[in-house]
C-alpha cells in the first residue's frame, strides 16, 4: 500500500510538472504563430526600427515603445536596486525592529498595481509636475512637460519592485553560514565590514536573482505605466517627455483592434516582449553558471 501511494504521489508530481510546461509552450506557440507572420509582412527591419506608429495607416514602428520600455525598466533598476538591496541587508543584519519594518515589505507585494497606479496619479505626477519645471529649467532643457513622464513612471516601477528585490536578497543574505560571517569577525574586522566583505559577496548569487525578478517585474508591468507614462507612441526626447512601452500599447489597443494587420502587429509586439524576458533569463542562467 505504501509503494502505491508513492507511486500516485510520483504520478502527481509529475503531471503538474508537465502541465507547468505544456502552458508555457502554449503560450510560446500562440505568440509565434500569430506575431511571426506579422513581423515578416510587415518587415522585421522596418518593424522593429520604425519610429512611427500609426495602425490607421498601416504604419507599424515600435521602436518608440522599445525604447521607452528600456528607460523606464533602467530608471526603476536605478531606482529600486540600490534601495531594495540596502533595505534587505538593513533587515537581514542590523534591524532591531525587524518585526515592523518586515510586514509592512510583505504588505507592499500584496498591493494591486491599479492602486500602484492611482497613487502615482494623484501623489507622483502632480509632485513631478511641479518638480519638472525648475530641474529644465536650471539644466537649459526646452519641451513641455505635463507630470507623466519617464522620469514618473521609474520612480513608481522602482517602489513597485522594492518588495521583490527585498524579499529574494534578504533569503539569500540569510542563507548564508554564520562561519562567514564569524570569521570575519575573528580576523579582526567590525561587524559592518564583516557583512559587506564577507556575508554579502557569498550571497551575490541569490542577490542577483532577485534583481532579475525585479527587472522582469518591471519590464512586465502595464496597469501602473498607463497611468503615470503619458502613453505617447514617439520617440523619447528626455526623461521628463511622456512615453508608450510596449505593454502599455499592447493593452491599450487591443481592445478596439480588429481582427488583421493591427491586431496582428500587437501580437508581434508580445513576440518582441517576450523575448526580451527570455533574454533576460538566459542572461540571468549565464550569470549565474559563471559564478560557479
Amino acid at each position: 500500500m505504501k509503494h502505491v501511494k508513492e507511486i500516485i504521489a510520483e504520478a502527481i508530481f509529475l503531471i503538474s510538472a508537465l502541465a507547468s510546461i505544456f502552458a508555457v509552450a502554449m503560450i510560446c506557440f500562440f505568440l509565434f504563430a500569430n506575431g511571426l507572420p506579422a513581423i515578416f509582412k510587415i518587415g522585421p527591419l522596418k518593424f522593429l526600427t520604425g519610429t512611427i506608429w500609426k495602425p490607421g495607416n498601416d504604419i507599424y514602428g515600435i521602436f518608440p515603445m522599445i525604447l521607452g520600455s528600456i528607460y523606464v525598466t533602467a530608471g526603476a533598476i536605478l531606482i529600486g536596486v540600490p534601495i531594495g538591496i540596502l533595505t534587505a541587508i538593513y533587515l537581514s543584519r542590523f534591524c532591531p525592529i525587524y518585526h515592523v519594518i518586515k510586514p509592512a515589505i510583505d504588505l507592499l507585494a500584496g498591493i494591486p498595481s491599479v492602486v500602484y497606479g492611482f497613487f502615482g496619479m494623484v501623489v507622483i505626477v502632480p509632485a513631478m509636475d511641479k518638480i519638472e519645471p525648475a530641474v529644465m529649467e536650471f539644466f537649459h532643457i526646452s519641451g513641455k512637460c505635463s507630470g507623466k513622464s519617464i522620469a514618473t513612471a521609474s520612480i513608481l516601477l522602482g517602489i513597485m519592485i522594492l518588495p521583490t528585490i527585498i524579499g529574494v536578497a534578504e533569503s539569500a543574505i540569510n542563507a548564508v553560514p554564520d562561519s562567514y560571517y564569524e570569521g570575519s569577525l575573528a580576523l579582526g574586522a567590525s561587524h559592518e565590514r564583516s557583512v559587506f566583505f564577507a556575508t554579502l559577496p557569498a550571497a551575490k548569487s541569490g542577490i542577483l536573482a532577485g534583481v532579475i525578478l525585479g527587472v522582469g517585474r518591471a519590464i512586465g508591468e502595464t496597469m501602473a505605466v498607463i497611468m503615470v507614462a503619458g502613453n505617447q507612441p514617439r520617440m523619447p526626447k528626455g526623461i521628463f517627455q511622456g512615453i508608450r512601452t510596449m505593454t502599455a500599447n499592447i493593452v491599450i489597443e487591443m481592445g478596439y483592434a480588429a481582427k488583421g494587420m493591427h491586431r496582428d502587429a500587437l501580437i508581434a509586439t508580445a513576440v518582441v516582449l517576450f523575448v526580451f524576458i527570455l533574454i533576460i533569463n538566459i542572461s540571468f542562467s549565464l550569470v549565474k553558471k559563471g559564478d560557479k
